[in-house]
């Protein structure tokens, strides 16, 4: 509990009325979860304006109302408190009132398009192996050291957020990586945490649907970089167009990374197969269980970040050594035929052109490319016909199917990825609107030596359609139709 006098010194009323001299028992943005002696934030969301639920929350208890329009209404024995963004006030509200967590620990943010995760969840096992208690915020799931917490988005609501880093601070964790979304940071998620460092992966086209232009996706990334104090650190893709662009107006450190240009720091791949890499880091040499050159710079951003933490080279390198490829990132399945089935998460163009690219590499025409992909529902449309551009281009053969339809037809969606191809490139294509089955022919069409690439849901275990989730995944339909 806290009291709301104290709780308000985070954020600037307006105007206030009512007694703040009282304890609050929670933080909520939703009417149904309040309790008691709890303080509700009204926001305005996408979806549903919070203002339409006050009398809700002073029905259910609420003691305290934080909003930006004034209710016609004051229900007796309820503070009211105008803000001029309760979006950003919730945040500061929710950090203020579970203890200000991340002033107890060392947190760091990884943002961009694509390598979230992977970047993330490796510094997190990394840290642990070097005897840390730490923290994960993930798309694929949360973790308070070895507890892990499901997840349903990349970034959580503020008071989420805030709850699960307090019960990290609370239970020793010194540090806590955390993938920042683009919508977490326009929605004001982050308000009120206090980073130790930032990296930056990639840009490229995504999330349009919320965002609608390019430069706002852009912009919305930056802002997290903008927000860094002095103090912290950030590490910046250097090959990537928009990797200084991020850091230009950031008050922090910046460190660079790259494997093609001048940078902070270097890499090169040495060796590769499916098996895994040998690469040259700053001059020393490391062999990693990874594959893929966009796992060279996701690897290349782990170890910037851990020297920028503080860790020796030496010592991070080894580590390097022993991590393992996050669940849905690039995976490998071998059939006892000799097909290699490999599943990642690639939802975006650029995405699926790399993994494509890497499987060619290694690849080097001593088998075909079969690649299963589809397209989400309910989401940015102008890039699907640009992902069956890049399946094509990248495979001897595809199978366009459905992913996460959600309130869309699955034909429609697939309809829309086949209008970016022409006759020539139909010949490579077939459409099949059971998941399943599309990814069941794919591991048909394949002899020895064959690459089955199944895209767009990595680690998912679910698919969505009509606002239901059904169990599904990938992995266990392949090992279905592989016999293992």
């Amino acid at each position: 509990m806290m009291e709301l006098e104290l709780l308000l010194k985070s954020i600037n009323a307006i105007q206030i009325s009512g007694d703040t001299k009282k304890d609050i028992t929670g933080v909520n943005l939703d009417s149904r979860l309040v309790e008691p002696g709890g303080l509700f934030v009204a926001v305005k969301g996408t979806q549903a304006d919070g203002h339409a639920y006050i009398g809700k929350a002073v029905e259910k208890g609420a003691a305290a109302v934080v909003c930006e329009t004034w209710p016609e209404q004051l229900a007796e024995g309820v503070a009211y408190v105008q803000v001029k963004d309760s979006g950003s006030a919730v945040g500061r509200l929710a950090t203020a009132f579970y203890g200000d967590p991340t002033s107890k620990m060392e947190l760091v943010g990884v943002t961009g398009t694509n390598g979230k995760t992977t970047i993330a969840t490796l510094l997190y096992n990394m840290f642990r192996a070097f005897g840390y208690k730490c923290g994960l915020c993930s798309t694929v799931c949360n973790y308070i050291d070895g507890e892990a917490i499901p997840t349903e988005h990349t970034t959580p609501d503020p008071v989420t957020l805030n709850r699960l880093l307090g019960r990290m601070a609370d239970e020793g964790c010194k540090y806590a990586f955390m993938e920042v979304s683009s919508h977490a940071v326009a929605q004001h998620r982050i308000a009120g945490l206090k980073f130790a460092g930032g990296i930056f992966t990639n840009l490229t086209r995504d999330h349009l649907d919320y965002h609608k232009t390019f430069e706002n996706y852009r912009d919305a990334k930056k802002a997290f970089f903008d927000g860094l104090p002095k103090g912290a650190f950030a590490v910046t893709n250097a090959d990537d167009r928009n990797g200084m662009v991020m850091v230009q107006n950031t008050k922090a450190s910046v460190k660079t990374y790259s494997l093609r240009a001048a940078a902070d720091f270097k890499a090169k791949v040495l060796e590769e197969s499916f098996e895994g890499m040998y690469l040259e880091i700053n001059g020393r040499e490391v062999s990693v269980p990874f594959i893929g050159r966009f796992n060279v710079s996701n690897l290349l951003a782990v170890y910037a970040a851990a020297i920028c933490m503080g860790r020796q080279p030496e010592d991070v390198l080894v580590a390097l050594s022993t991590l393992h490829p996050v669940n849905g990132r690039f995976e490998t399945l071998r059939s006892p035929e000799g097909v290699t089935a490999i599943v990642d998460y690639a939802h975006t163009p650029d995405a699926l052109a790399n993994v494509l690219s890497t499987i060619n590499e290694i690849q080097k025409h001593r088998g075909e490319v079969i690649t299963v992909c589809g397209a989400g529902g309910n989401r940015d449309k102008g890039k699907r016909p640009l992902m069956a551009q890049e399946a094509v281009k990248g495979s001897d053969r595809v199978v366009i199917t459905s992913d996460n339809p959600r309130f869309e037809e699955p034909q429609d969606i697939i309809n829309d990825m086949l209008a970016g191809l022409d006759k020539n490139q139909m010949r490579k294509v077939v459409s099949i609107a059971d998941r399943r089955e599309a990814i069941r022919t794919a591991c048909m069409m394949a002899q020895p030596g064959d690459v089955v690439l199944v895209a767009g849901k990595g680690h998912e275990d679910y698919q969505e359609v009509k606002g239901v989730k059904h169990h599904f995944d990938d992995h266990e339909v392949i090992r279905e139709a592989f016999g293992i």
